[in-house]
C-alpha cells in the first residue's frame, strides 16, 4: 500500500475512533456533567499517552518539538484543548441536540477555510466537491426537522460555531508541527485538556463517577480522544489539513454505525443518503491527482522517514541502513515533478 492510502486509512481510522466515542459515552456516563466527561475523556488521553511515551522511552524516537514550535503547540492546545471544549459545553446547555450535531459540521468546513485562505493549501475543484459532499452528508446525518428549535438557540449556537473555529484553529496550528512526535503532541493535548475541563467540572460542583465507569470513561478517552489523535497528527503530515479534516469529517457515520450495533434498529433513509454522501466525497478525494513541477526550498527538520526522492541526505552518526528512522536531517533544494500532496515536504505556494 501506497504512503497516500496508507495516511488515507490512518485518517479514517481516527475518525472511527472519535466516532465510536460519543454512543460509548452515552453508555458509560449517562447522568455526568458534560465537563467531567470531557475532562475525564481527555486526562484518560494524556495518562495513557503518556504511558505510550515512557514504554518506548528506549526506541528511536527523536523527533520531538524544537523551541520554535513550542507556540504553535500552546496556541493549538489552548484553542483545541482549553476555548474549543468550555464554548462547546456552554453551548450545549442551551442549544437542542439536533441542532447542535448540524452545527458542529462546520469544524471541518472551517479548519479547510483556514487552511486555504490563510495557510495557501492547494485546494482544485475535486477536492473542493468532495468536502462539500462530505459536510452535505453531514448535515443529512444530523438534521432533523422536528427538533430544531429552541428558546436559547441564537446564544447556544454562536458558542458552539466559535467552539468549531476553535477546533478549525488548532487543526491548522497542529499541521505546523506535525512533523514532530504525534504521540508526544496528542498527550500534550490530553493532559492539558483534562486537567482544565475537571478544574471547570468541580468549580460547577461536579464530583467524580464511581471508579468503575471513571477508569472505562479514560479508557474510552484513550482510544477516542488519545489514539484517534495521534492517528490525526500523522494524517495531517502525509495529507494537508483540508485533506485530514475532510476525511475525519466522516466520523458521525462510524459513530451512527456503532450506535446502531449496540441499539439495533433499521437505519433511516436519511442514514444511508448521508452515507453515500461521504462516500462520494472520500472516493473524489481519494482520486486526486496533483501534479506539478514545483521547487522545495531548503528545510531543516526532524521525523520518520525512509531515503525516499526527498530524503538523499548523508548521516554524520554510524548507519547500519536501518529504516525508517528518525534524526534532524537537511533537504537541499530540488526542482522535479511528480504526484504530491500538501504534506511536510510540499507546502509551496500555487500560481
Amino acid at each position: 500500500m501506497s504512503s497516500r492510502f496508507t495516511a488515507i486509512v490512518i485518517a479514517l481510522g481516527a475518525a472511527a475512533l472519535f466516532g465510536a466515542a460519543t454512543p460509548v459515552a452515552k453508555i458509560l456516563l449517562g447522568g455526568v456533567p458534560p465537563f467531567m466527561v470531557a475532562g475525564l475523556f481527555y486526562l484518560g488521553s494524556g495518562i495513557g499517552l503518556s504511558g505510550v511515551i515512557l514504554l518506548r522511552s528506549g526506541a528511536n524516537h527523536s523527533n520531538g518539538l524544537r523551541a520554535g514550535e513550542l507556540p504553535w503547540l500552546a496556541g493549538a492546545i489552548v484553542a483545541g484543548g482549553v476555548a474549543g471544549p468550555a464554548l462547546l459545553m456552554l453551548g450545549l446547555t442551551s442549544t437542542p441536540a439536533s441542532t447542535s450535531a448540524l452545527l458542529l459540521n462546520l469544524e471541518g468546513v472551517l479548519t479547510a477555510a483556514i487552511a486555504w485562505l490563510v495557510f495557501r493549501e492547494n485546494v482544485d475543484r475535486q477536492v473542493f466537491l468532495g468536502m462539500a459532499a462530505i459536510v452535505a452528508g453531514g448535515v443529512v446525518l444530523a438534521w432533523q426537522p422536528d427538533a430544531t428549535s429552541g428558546s436559547g438557540l441564537p446564544g447556544g449556537a454562536l458558542l458552539i460555531v466559535l467552539a468549531c473555529a476553535c477546533w478549525a484553529i488548532d487543526n491548522n496550528l497542529t499541521r505546523k508541527i506535525s512533523a514532530a512526535d504525534a504521540t508526544l503532541i496528542a498527550c500534550a493535548k490530553g493532559l492539558v485538556a483534562g486537567v482544565t475541563n475537571l478544574c471547570i467540572a468541580f468549580a460547577l460542583g461536579a464530583r467524580l463517577p464511581a471508579p468503575a465507569p471513571l477508569f472505562a470513561a479514560m479508557a474510552t478517552g484513550f482510544a477516542g480522544y488519545g489514539v484517534s489523535l495521534v492517528m490525526f497528527v500523522i494524517a495531517l503530515r502525509h495529507l494537508g489539513t483540508a485533506r485530514t479534516g475532510a476525511y475525519f469529517s466522516v466520523a458521525p457515520v462510524f459513530g451512527v454505525a456503532i450506535s446502531l450495533a449496540i441499539w439495533p434498529h433499521a437505519p433511516g433513509a436519511l442514514f444511508w443518503i448521508a452515507a453515500v454522501l461521504m462516500a462520494f466525497g472520500v472516493w473524489l478525494h481519494v482520486r486526486e491527482r496533483h501534479e506539478h513541477e514545483h521547487t522545495h526550498e531548503p528545510l531543516a527538520h526532524t521525523h520518520r522517514h525512509t531515503h525516499d526522492a526527498h530524503h538523499r541526505h548523508e548521516h554524520d552518526f554510524p548507519y547500519d541502513g536501518d529504516e525508517p528512522h528518525t534524526h534532524p536531517h537537511a533537504h537541499l533544494p530540488i526542482t522535479h515533478t511528480h504526484a504530491h500532496f500538501p504534506d511536510v515536504h510540499h507546502r509551496h505556494a500555487h500560481g
